[in-house]
């Protein structure tokens, strides 16, 4: 992995948008089980939003692009989330022509602990937050070469250590036993993200 910069992110963005008009029928799929069934639909209605916009040369406010996109297309609660987590990385990046590495980790973890802020929920909860701890905390050190691989294997162990759980935030919290039995949704969105934002390093 090399520096983002402006063109790196557009890259990955349209990398998304273009799995993700793929992917959008597992996830409503999988979040019809739980919630409202339209998980997909904010995901690649999201980021083809993001992947069309024209993006400044300052990575903080191309991250604040992004949130607009998703503010734009989607009143979901994840939309909204990753929306705050996007404007959290922003004012991290605010001022630079291209995001480091090293500072990756740093990154999520902003935009992890604003989102938390946001949807008040806690690690534990299985939820798309659990998969971001895990990711932010997978990046922090490890070599530039080895963090897209890091990036997915976080989440994939994710999704597979919270397996057997309950969800407890959400609407899914109302469907305790059933949601041990199944993947949450947005945990299962960011692996499909990752992977697809990746899928040129792994």
């Amino acid at each position: 992995m090399t520096q983002i910069d402006r063109g790196v992110m557009h890259a990955a963005l349209t990398r998304v948008a273009t799995k993700a008009a793929a992917f959008a029928d597992e996830l409503n799929a999988a979040d019809g089980q739980l919630g409202d069934g339209d998980l997909g639909i904010t995901v690649s209605r999201g980021f083809a939003e993001a992947a069309e916009a024209t993006l400044p040369e300052d990575m903080g406010m191309a991250l604040l692009e992004c949130a607009k996109a998703f503010q734009r297309v989607s009143a979901s609660s994840y939309g909204t989330l990753l929306a705050t987590g996007f404007m959290a990385a922003a004012k991290s990046a605010k001022g630079s022509h291209a995001i480091e590495p090293e500072d990756l980790a740093g990154l999520i973890a902003a935009a992890r602990d604003a989102m938390m802020a946001r949807g008040k929920g806690n690690l534990g909860d299985k939820t798309v937050l659990d998969s971001l701890d895990r990711v932010a905390r997978a990046l922090d050190g490890v070599p530039p070469d080895l963090m897209a691989r890091a990036a997915l294997d976080a989440a994939k162990d994710t999704l597979h250590d919270f397996r057997g759980r309950p969800c407890k935030l959400g609407r899914a919290r109302m469907f305790a036993e059933k949601s041990a039995e199944l993947d949450d949704p947005g945990q299962l969105a960011l692996l499909r993200i990752i992977e697809a934002a990746t899928a040129e390093e792994c």
